[in-house]
C-alpha cells in the first residue's frame, strides 16, 4: 500500500457501517478517487467536519486495491458562504453531482479539479444566476 499526499474536493459521501464512510473525491492528481475515511462518525473524529459536499482539502491517504484509506485530511476552504446559503448550496451540489458523473475513476485531471475549485470559489464571491450553465458548457467542452 503507497502513501501520498494530495489535493481534492469532496464529490459525495455513503455511510459504512455504523462510524466510518465512503468518501469520492476529485483530486488533482489522481483524478476521481474513493476512499474510506475511519471513523469520521464518531463524535471525537480526527476528521471533523472536513470530508463534507463542497469540502476543499488536503489529504494523506494510502492506496487501497478497491478504495483508499484517508488518514490525515486538512481543510483548505471549507466555503462556509455555500454551505449558508440554500440557493448556492443547490447550484455547487450540481456542479458536484456533473464532475462526479464525468469523472473517470485514477484517471489524473487536474484541469477538471482546478476548473470545480474556480467554479466554487466564483460560487462563494458571487451568486450569478448564469456561472452553473456557464460552468456546464466549460466541463463539456473539458471532457466533450
Amino acid at each position: 500500500m503507497a502513501l501520498y499526499r494530495d489535493q481534492g474536493v469532496v464529490l459525495r459521501t455513503i455511510r459504512l457501517g455504523e462510524a466510518d464512510r465512503i468518501v469520492t473525491f476529485v483530486t488533482e492528481g489522481h483524478g476521481k478517487v474513493r476512499a474510506v475515511a475511519k471513523g469520521v462518525r464518531k463524535t471525537k473524529s480526527r476528521f471533523g467536519g472536513r470530508l463534507e459536499p463542497t469540502s476543499h482539502v488536503s489529504l494523506l491517504m494510502y492506496e487501497g486495491r478497491e478504495l483508499d484509506i484517508v488518514t490525515q485530511a486538512e481543510a483548505l476552504d471549507h466555503f462556509r458562504v455555500i454551505r449558508e446559503d440554500l440557493d448556492r448550496l443547490a447550484r455547487a451540489t450540481t456542479m458536484l453531482e456533473a464532475v462526479d458523473h464525468v469523472a473517470q475513476e485514477r484517471q489524473p485531471g487536474s484541469r477538471l479539479y482546478q476548473m470545480l475549485v474556480g467554479g466554487l470559489r466564483a460560487l462563494a464571491a458571487h451568486n450569478a444566476p448564469l456561472l452553473v450553465p456557464g460552468f456546464f458548457l466549460k466541463l463539456l467542452a473539458l471532457e466533450g
